[in-house]
């Protein structure tokens, strides 16, 4: 099957699963969510056939979050020098970016970016996650994040 028969089966089969959200068990391991996967390197043409796919005109409208910006987002806040000083002394270093304390770290950027999407009527992507590899955070932690799981849609991954 060609690039652009597959997609457009796959987004066929992903409106479906959203069609029929409310039969997501979200007592289960993935918590509010539907895991879209495809090779990596045909991640630019899948974000590309969804942002066509799922545009403003569709039955459902998306908010494509990508979480390298909201990484870049979290250094930024305190500047290169002064994060990596901080991460370099941090034991265990995933604490940098996610902890319960009250400062904001990345996984808190997500779980906000994820709530704004919803509360904007839009069903929220996750693009990009790959970069979450050595944060401590696992895309089920945030699919099972108390506010995740009380979204009306759920959270494609």
């Amino acid at each position: 099957m060609s690039y652009t028969g597959n997609y457009q089966a796959r987004f066929a089969s992903l409106d479906d699963a959203l069609r029929n959200s409310d039969q997501i068990v979200r007592k289960a391991n993935g918590g509010n969510s539907i895991l879209f996967s495809y090779l990596p390197e045909k991640e630019q043409e899948y974000i590309s056939g969804a942002r066509q796919h799922y545009n403003d005109q569709s039955e459902f409208k998306a908010e494509f979050i990508d979480i390298s910006k909201l990484l870049v987002t979290f250094i930024d806040t305190d500047g290169w020098d002064d994060f990596s000083a901080y991460y370099k002394d941090m034991k265990p270093s995933h604490i940098v970016f996610k902890s319960d304390d009250p400062e904001e770290d990345l996984f808190d950027l997500i779980i906000q970016a994820i709530k704004t999407a919803s509360a904007n009527g839009r069903i929220p992507f996750l693009i990009r996650s790959g970069c979450l590899y050595g944060t401590g955070i696992e895309n089920v932690n945030i699919m099972e994040h108390r506010d995740v799981m009380s979204l009306q849609h759920p959270v494609v991954a």
